[in-house]
């Protein structure tokens, strides 16, 4: 038995660094097209100012804005990596009609590996995507991540429908597969660096927090 949840958890980091890996790749594609692009569209503004078209300029410029803020989702934490795996997974949000609300700021590097941020904040973001996805009202995610001394500091608020059931600390995922491993794989990598992890459900909402030794010491500052 042992075995074979072990084999399923390693099943399942997989996929999560492969799903992971592909969402990033769909940011970065549109980026780069965006910047291919780029040449044409001043030739195409300057061409207007040229002929005096100053309100077709203005629309020009607006759509292209538009277009910009939609696809340059990277946040800028501090940490490439989490500044990645966070874009990634705010993005799909957006794209779903969710409301983000997100503030994050850490040092350049920490202690738990690239992998283990991957799986943590992958499957705590995805867990609060597909809750607030079941929503029929407001769907909001609400995140905040930051450095407390020597400490990574976590903590998540999202729409959810009804309040669930908990077993043991944790709640039950309602992603089907192997994605019902990801809250208490989250949890464990968390325990195994000697932080907490907590969470909890709500009628219409959902937190999850922890905290955990993540910091170099060269980098100890409070928020």
């Amino acid at each position: 038995m042992r075995r074979k949840t072990y084999l399923k958890i390693l099943e399942l980091q997989a996929e999560l660094v492969e799903q992971h890996i592909n969402e990033v790749r769909s940011i970065y594609k549109e980026m780069r097209g965006y910047k291919h692009d780029f040449h044409n569209h001043l030739q195409t503004l300057k061409g207007q100012v040229e002929a005096g078209e100053y309100e077709r300029v203005i629309a020009y410029i607006s759509e292209l804005d538009a277009k910009l803020e939609k696809i340059d989702t990277l946040l800028k934490t501090g940490n490439i990596t989490v500044d990645v795996i966070l874009s990634s997974k705010l993005s799909k949000a957006k794209q779903a009609g969710i409301a983000v609300t997100a503030k994050a700021n850490i040092p350049a590097t920490l202690t738990i590996s690239d992998v283990e941020l991957s799986i943590v904040l992958g499957n705590l973001l995805d867990n609060a995507i597909d809750a607030c996805e079941a929503v029929a009202g407001e769907k909001f995610i609400r995140l905040f991540l930051a450095q407390k001394g020597s400490m990574l500091y976590f903590s998540m608020l999202n729409s959810a429908t009804k309040k669930q059931k908990k077993y043991g600390t944790l709640f039950l995922s309602n992603r089907e597969g192997l994605h019902g491993f990801g809250l208490g794989r989250a949890e464990s990598i968390i325990i195994k660096h000697g932080g907490w992890f907590k969470c909890n459900s709500e009628e219409g909402a959902f937190t999850t927090e922890f905290l955990v030794p993540a910091i170099l010491s060269d980098d100890n500052s409070c928020i």
